[in-house]
């Protein structure tokens, strides 16, 4: 697959999602118009998708309908961008800046922007609930994705994240758990619905591998924030040393992180060639993520 044509896919993929989230900000009907707002600032200032995106590629990779999984990719959407409302506040990451534009506290202030968060993230379980009328497997579908996005998911990673903050004891295992659950978890989250809907298909492959996609995607945003450029990235660099964030570079240094996302790109497509299928996209998608600027 070409450079190009992986650009036309990935494209694809994300206007087919992103016409299916604006329907769904555009039928947000909730008052005061405050909350509505702050809920869809934070929705509709874009965004690479790669979770939903995932999700589609995946959905087609083990022949299953994009229709199913689309209300799966948008709860997950929504959690993420709950985290990432929330991980701006002051008390969390304290960034001013998301996706180039002012985070939501900085537009709509602290409570708000915590009601917005704890808005999109009951949302998603209400779309979640509705899919598990239509059977077993998605019922075990929303399950997974609540387990990932849960105390023993992103939470627990983000929890552990501020506990070992300016800790100098902290090791490699702790690192792992962070980045397993942190960012990991909802990667995983987006290749096993897939999966758990055709059948279990490929399930242990492909949660491997949104396991290691995940710890190459946080690897690369160490490394980025160091070397990043704000106009690239749309949120503020070398916060993590300022703010004594626990990460890949401060254990292993800039070089050693970038032979480990080195080793976590060939882990991931190694595993995709254990699955059968054209798996070509995700393939250029891991490549991608490696070399990403933003």
């Amino acid at each position: 697959m070409t450079v190009e044509n992986y650009k036309e896919k990935y494209d694809g993929y994300l206007k087919e999602f992103n016409d299916y989230l604006l329907k769904f900000c555009d039928g947000l009907d909730c008052k005061p118009d405050i909350l509505r707002e702050s809920l869809t600032y934070s929705l509709k200032i874009g965004g690479k998708r790669i979770r939903p995106v995932l999700m589609f590629a995946v959905a087609e990779l083990l022949r299953v309908e994009i229709e199913k999984v689309k209300p799966f990719a948008l709860a997950v959407e929504l959690v993420h961008t709950y985290s990432l409302i929330h991980d701006d506040l002051p008390e969390m990451d304290n960034d001013d800046f998301r996706r180039g534009k002012p985070s939501n506290h900085k537009v709509f202030g602290v409570g708000n922007a915590v009601l917005a968060g704890d808005g999109l993230l009951n949302t998603a379980f209400s779309l979640l609930l509705s899919e598990c009328g239509k059977g077993e497997e998605y019922i075990s579908a929303s399950r997974y994705i609540a387990e990932c996005a849960g105390v023993h998911g992103m939470i627990a990673g983000q929890s552990a994240d501020l506990l070992h903050e300016n800790d100098v004891d902290s090791d490699e295992e702790v690192l792992d758990f962070i980045y397993k659950n942190k960012t990991g978890k909802m990667l995983m989250a987006s290749v096993a619905v897939p999966a758990i809907i055709s059948g279990d298909k490929y399930f242990p492959e492909l949660v491997l591998f949104g396991e290691k996609l995940g710890y190459l995607f946080q690897i690369t945003d160490d490394i980025l924030d160091i070397e990043g450029e704000f106009s690239e990235l749309g949120k503020s660099v070398g916060k993590d040393k300022k703010e004594g964030k626990f990460t890949a570079v401060s254990l292993y240094g800039l070089d050693g992180s970038k032979i480990r996302a080195d080793v976590l790109a060939d882990d991931c497509v190694k595993i995709l060639e254990a699955v059968n299928g054209d798996s070509e996209f995700l393939k250029q998608l891991v490549l991608s993520v490696r070399s990403r600027k933003s």
